[in-house]
C-alpha cells in the first residue's frame, strides 16, 4: 500500500527526492534553493546530465548528499501548458523512477497555478505504484517494488491534504476495475463477481443480485441465450447511490451498465485459439461501472445514479445457442443470432431495456469491450463514442480530455441499421459484413433505448495496455473510471468533487481485496496516521423502491450512507 503524505518542505534525512521542473525552472529561485541545502550536487548534476526540464524527461543523481540515496529530476515542460494531467504524470514518472527506494518526497512547489496541484501529483503517484500481485508466489525481493510512501512538500499541506479525499476515493474505484479486469476466469466467475460488489454496500450502496431464476422470470431472453452453454449462472446486479437530499429529490436518476462477460469463447462461433486468454477482460465495462459506483461512494457525491452490470460466461456446449435461433428480449423484440460471438450486444439490450423501464434514467451510457472492428477504425487511443444526443456526447468528449481518457464521436444512421434487418425475426445480431462492425452493434443497441438520452463507449481497445504509461501501469487500465467521475462531478453535482472521509481501512481493503496498492493519506509529519477530516452533510436514503426484485434477496435497509 502507497501511503501519501502532505508536509512542509525541508530537507528529507534520508531516501530520494524528486524534483518536478519546468524548462523555465533551471535557473530560478527553488532550484538554487535545493542546491544550497546539497552543496552544489543539484547544478553539477543539471549540467552533467544535460537535463532541459523537457516534458517526461527523468534524469536520476545517485547519492547527491545531504543523506539522500538518490536525487530524480523529471521535466514539466513549458509552464505555460502545465495543467492536472502534466501533474499526474509527474508523479507517475516520480513513482517509476523509484521502485526500488523505500520511501520518496516529491517538492509540488514547481507546480503551481491552481489549489490541487499537490494532490493531483499524489494521485499520479498512487495510480502508477498499483500492481496486481495476488498470484505471484516465487518473485524474488529484490525484483519486487520497494517504494512503501511518498511525502508531497507543499506550502499549505492541509489544504493539500482536503484536495486528496475526493481523489483517493477516485482512486480506489480505479484500483477495484483493475483488480476486477485482472482476475482470470476461473476466479472471477458471474456469481464470484456479483459477491465481491455485494461488498459496496459497506459505502452506502444499496445492491441487488439477480440470479438464473430471476432472470428468466422477467424474461431475459437475449442476456440468457448467452449464458446458456456455460455451466456457471448469469447474474445481474443493480447497484443504487442515492447521494442527493430525499426531501428536495424531484430529478430522474443517472444510469450507467456494464458488459460483464467473464469469458468470452466466442460460444459455439468460437474463437481462434491465439490471443483467447485475453477474454478474460470482457468484462472491462462491467468492471468500470463497478469501480464508478464505489468512487462516486467513497467521496458522498450528492447525486443519484443507478450502475447494472450483466454478468455471463461465452462457452460452447450442448446447451448453447445456435447460430441461426431466434430468441425473445425483454423488450419483447426478438433477434436471430448470427453469430454468438457477438454476444455482448445481446446482454446489454436487456440490461438496457430493464434499466429504462425500471429508472426511466435522465440518461444512459453503456460501457463495453464490445467490437474489435472499433480497434481497426481508432487504435488503442481513443474509446469509440456512439450517441443519440448531441449534448451528452459533447460532454462525455470534454470530460474524457480533461482526464485523459478520450473518446471519438462515431456515426449512427438509418443506412446502417438497415443492415441488422432480419427475414425472420425483428432484427438480426450482426450487420451483413466486415465493414462498420462497430457501427452496426451501437444501431442494435440503439433499439433498446426508446428514446432515452444515451452513449455507448466502445472500449475494446482502451481497457487493456499493452505497455506502461505515466499513470498507468501495463495491464488493465480501468479507462472511464475517471471520465464518468469528471462527467459527474461537473456536470450532475452542481459543483466538483467535494473532500470527503475515506472508508475505513478495513472497509477498504475488504472492497479492494489483495494485490490493490490503495493510497492512504497521512497527517503531516506523522507516519502511519491518518487525521479525520470533517465529514460532509449526508443526505437521508430513500426506502427502495417497488420495483420487479429477486425473489429472496435482501434489500438493504433504509439508513444514511456511512462516513
Amino acid at each position: 500500500m502507497l501511503d501519501i503524505a502532505f508536509a512542509k518542505p525541508a530537507l528529507p534525512e534520508s531516501g530520494a527526492l524528486v524534483l518536478p521542473l519546468a524548462e523555465e525552472d533551471l535557473g530560478g529561485g527553488l532550484v538554487g534553493e535545493w542546491d544550497r541545502l546539497l552543496g552544489g550536487s543539484l547544478a553539477r548534476g543539471l549540467a552533467a546530465a544535460e537535463f532541459k526540464g523537457r516534458k517526461g524527461q527523468v534524469v536520476t543523481l545517485f547519492a547527491p548528499g545531504g543523506g539522500l540515496s538518490r536525487l530524480v529530476l523529471v521535466g514539466l515542460g513549458k509552464r505555460e501548458a502545465l495543467d492536472a494531467g502534466g501533474a499526474e504524470a509527474a508523479g507517475g514518472h516520480a513513482v517509476a523512477a523509484l521502485g526500488k527506494e523505500g520511501i520518496a518526497s516529491i517538492d509540488a512547489r514547481a507546480i503551481g497555478g491552481w489549489a490541487g496541484a499537490p494532490a493531483d501529483i499524489a494521485l499520479g503517484a498512487a495510480l502508477r505504484a498499483w500492481r496486481f500481485d495476488r498470484y505471484r508466489t516465487k518473485e524474488k525481493p529484490e525484483d519486487k517494488p520497494r517504494l512503501t510512501g511518498v511525502k508531497v512538500l507543499c506550502d499549505d499541506p492541509p489544504a493539500a491534504k482536503g484536495e486528496w479525499a475526493a481523489r483517493r476515493a477516485v482512486a480506489d474505484g480505479v484500483f477495484l476495475t483493475r483488480e476486477l479486469v485482472s482476475e482470470p476466469a476461473n476466479i472471477l466467475n458471474p456469481p464470484e463477481f456479483a459477491d465481491r460488489l455485494r461488498k459496496l454496500e459497506k459505502l452506502g450502496v444499496e445492491v441487488e443480485v439477480f440470479g438464473q431464476k430471476d432472470l428468466e422470470k422477467l424474461g431475459f431472453g437475449a442476456m440468457l441465450c448467452v449464458s446458456q452453454g456455460s455451466a456457471q449462472p448469469p447474474r445481474m446486479v443493480v447497484m443504487r447511490w442515492n447521494g442527493t437530499d430525499q426531501k428536495k429529490r424531484d430529478s430522474k436518476p443517472i444510469a450507467f451498465i456494464g458488459k460483464g462477460v467473464t469469458f468470452d469463447t466466442g460460444g459455439i462461433s468460437i474463437k481462434p485459439a491465439g490471443g483467447m486468454e485475453d477474454m478474460k477482460w470482457d468484462m472491462a465495462g462491467a468492471g468500470v461501472v463497478s469501480g464508478l459506483m464505489m468512487a462516486l461512494a467513497g467521496r458522498r457525491a450528492k447525486v443519484d445514479v443507478v450502475g447494472l452490470v450483466g454478468l455471463v460466461e461465452n462457452m460452447p456446449s450442448g446447451t448453447a445457442t445456435r447460430p441461426g435461433d431466434v430468441v425473445t428480449s425483454y423488450s419483447g423484440q426478438t433477434i436471430e443470432v448470427i453469430n454468438t460471438d457477438a454476444e455482448g450486444r445481446l446482454v446489454l439490450a436487456d440490461v438496457l431495456s430493464y434499466c429504462k423501464k425500471r429508472f426511466d434514467p435522465a440518461f444512459m451510457v453503456n460501457l463495453a469491450t464490445l467490437t474489435g472492428a472499433i480497434i481497426v477504425a481508432l487504435g488503442n487511443e481513443h474509446a469509440g463514442l456512439f450517441s443519440n444526443d448531441d449534448d451528452l456526447a459533447k460532454r462525455i468528449e470534454e470530460a474524457g480530455k480533461s482526464v485523459g481518457e478520450l473518446a471519438w464521436r462515431m456515426p449512427l444512421g438509418e443506412a446502417y441499421d438497415r443492415q441488422i434487418r432480419s427475414d425472420i425475426a425483428d432484427m438480426k445480431n450482426v450487420g451483413g459484413g466486415r465493414a462498420g462492425g462497430s457501427i452496426t452493434a451501437a444501431q442494435f443497441l440503439q433499439r433498446f433505448v426508446e428514446g432515452c438520452p444515451w452513449a455507448h463507449l466502445d472500449i475494446a481497445g482502451v481497457a487493456w495496455g499493452g505497455k506502461d504509461q505515466p499513470t498507468v501501469p501495463k495491464g488493465a487500465t480501468a479507462w472511464g473510471v475517471r471520465l464518468l467521475d469528471r462527467l459527474v462531478a461537473e456536470h450532475h453535482e452542481g459543483r466538483q468533487a467535494q473532500p470527503a472521509p475515506a472508508p475505513a481501512e478495513t472497509e477498504e481493503a475488504a472492497v479492494s481485496g489483495a494485490g490493490s496498492a490503495s493510497p492512504a493519506v497521512l497527517a503531516e509529519g506523522t507516519p502511519g496516521s491518518e487525521a479525520p477530516l470533517p465529514a460532509p452533510d449526508l443526505p437521508a436514503r430513500p426506502a427502495a423502491e417497488p420495483a420487479p426484485a429477486p425473489r429472496g434477496t435482501r434489500r438493504p435497509a433504509t439508513r444514511r450512507p456511512r462516513r
